[in-house]
């Protein structure tokens, strides 16, 4: 049973340790720069600028701009899709925002539901 002792224990433990110190880091700076992105916005528009939306890192409408000739009450159709072609694209490029920002951290890893 002597020889038993030692295994789990050795070099295996250390290594098992760093590895945990590691991942918190890792889980320390993601929930850090989680907070950052909220704070981060992008901008979008359509229709060559006529509704122009602001989306933030939480996926939110910040901003939402609409030029008054994009308006007119015959065709509420068109503006209705513009501001849908508008948010919908502003809200890509903040999932695309936020993905490059955790690859940075994560170096490429995909993690499940966090982003």
């Amino acid at each position: 049973m002597a020889g038993f002792k030692g295994m789990g224990g050795g070099g295996m433990g250390g290594n098992m340790s760093q590895m945990l110190k590691q991942a918190q880091k890792m889980q320390e700076d993601m929930a850090k720069m989680q907070e950052e992105l909220q704070t981060k916005t992008v901008d979008a528009s359509s229709g060559g600028g006529m509704v122009q939306v602001v989306v933030s890192g939480k996926m939110e409408l910040v901003e939402l701009k609409i030029k008054p000739e994009a308006v007119d009450p015959e065709d509420v159709e068109m503006l209705e899709d513009l501001v849908k072609a508008a948010l919908n694209e502003g809200l890509r490029k903040a999932q695309e925002m936020t993905s490059n920002e955790m690859g940075k951290l994560t170096g490429g890893l995909k993690i499940p539901g966090l982003f």
